[in-house]
């Protein structure tokens, strides 16, 4: 069965950076399309951003675009969120998400597996 583990999160100032880090286990993503999820408090989770299965194709909630990078290894079985320029809007909790087509995918209804979210929190 397919685990994912996020890590990376943590407290940082309005303009900083953190990237994120979701580790795979229990069997290869190399096949399988990898998406970024997030719920800020009080709100419903929302898209982040996804990459097809070779990274050929990457998509991205047009509110990061330009900030935030998706890229993988599939060697390590582990994809990351790069975030840069991180505003207060950005803070929230962060899911990694695999599903099986291998694309890059934003429904996240699609998604077959998720991690347990790792907490990302911006001051002003």
């Amino acid at each position: 069965q397919l685990q994912l583990v996020e890590s990376g999160g943590g407290l940082v100032q309005a303009g900083g950076s953190l990237t994120l880090s979701c580790a795979a286990s229990g069997r290869t993503v190399s096949t399988y399309g990898m998406g970024w999820f997030r719920q800020p408090p009080g709100k419903e989770r929302e898209f982040v951003a996804a990459i097809s299965r070779t990274g050929a194709v990457t998509r991205y909630k047009e509110a990061v675009k330009g900030r935030f990078t998706i890229s993988r290894d599939n060697a390590k079985n582990t994809a990351y969120l790069q975030m840069n320029s991180l505003e207060p809007e950005d803070t929230a909790v962060y899911y990694c998400a695999a599903e099986s087509s291998g694309a890059a995918l934003s429904a996240s209804i699609i998604y077959d597996a998720w991690g347990q979210g790792t907490q990302v929190t911006v001051s002003s």
